[in-house]
């Protein structure tokens, strides 16, 4: 049976304005680290893949010295899991308070996968307890059940490389031609297209902006029949959609043409 593979932020819920950004900032707040993210300047540390990443990005040699730090950076990798281990818990709060609603179409199109007897999954860089209270959040306990999520620290390489999609292909046992992913990022484009599979881009709040060349589809959402509805910014291979993606329009996807796939590497 065919694979459906969803990213976790910006996918299953628009997370990083409202869950990651706000987690970030009150860990510094907490630990008395002197930064704090504007929503301008997230807009650029998303394009860091992994949280702890984005963490490290901020350690300069003069934000160590005033918390304190050794001056070898290598000695700080203690202090970044205490950080992230309590943005982690932060994040998941609010995820659990209904801070973050599911994006439209993600429940609607998991069951119908689900009911076609579709291989589901989530990848993501993000830690794996933030991922499943997304995913649970998003779908629901019990179709959340049936999900296999790889996340975190799983691969040594985040996205843009492809070492989690290639992980989760191997794991699963299933074929990159019988595979979908849905991203919202160029990072995460990127990663699944270098896995050799065709994407599916739901673009979020800070991604909009950037090159989704190789998507089969590009659109603001997924959609729902009561709204809002899907629009359509890029095209390619010709789905031609209506106001909401279905299954079949998935099918279709998988049945083109290699050429919607500019990755050809094997797990």
């Amino acid at each position: 049976m065919p694979a459906l593979i969803f990213d976790c932020d910006g996918v299953l819920a628009d997370t990083e304005r409202d869950g990651h950004l706000p987690a970030f900032n009150q860990t510094f707040d907490e630990f008395g680290v002197p930064v704090h993210w504007s929503d301008a300047d997230y807009a650029e540390k998303v394009r860091i893949g992994g949280g702890k990443e984005r963490m490290r990005s901020i350690l300069t040699p003069d934000v160590a010295r005033q918390l304190g730090l050794p001056e070898d950076p290598a000695a700080w990798d203690e202090t970044i899991l205490a950080w992230h281990h309590r943005k982690t818990a932060i994040y998941t709060e609010r995820v659990a308070a209904g801070v973050l609603p599911a994006r439209p179409g993600i429940r609607r199109l998991t069951e119908e996968a689900a009911a076609a007897g579709w291989t589901l999954a989530v990848a993501s860089t993000s830690a794996e307890a933030s991922v499943r209270a997304v995913l649970t959040h998003a779908v629901g306990p019990d179709l959340a059940a049936g999900f296999h999520v790889f996340a975190g620290d799983i691969v040594p390489a985040k996205k843009p490389a492809p070492d989690i999609y290639l992980y989760a292909l191997r794991a699963l046992g299933v074929d990159p031609s019988e595979t979908l992913v849905i991203e919202d990022s160029e990072n995460g484009l990127r990663a699944a297209l270098a896995a050799g599979l065709a994407t599916v881009v739901t673009v979020s709040s800070y991604t909009a902006d950037e090159d989704f060349d190789g998507a089969a589809l590009v659109v603001s959402s997924l959609g729902d029949p009561a709204g809002p509805a899907a629009e359509i910014l890029a095209d390619p291979a010709g789905i031609h959609p209506g106001p909401y993606l279905r299954l079949a329009d998935l099918v279709t996807i998988l049945t083109l043409p290699g050429t919607s796939r500019t990755g050809s590497e094997t797990p």
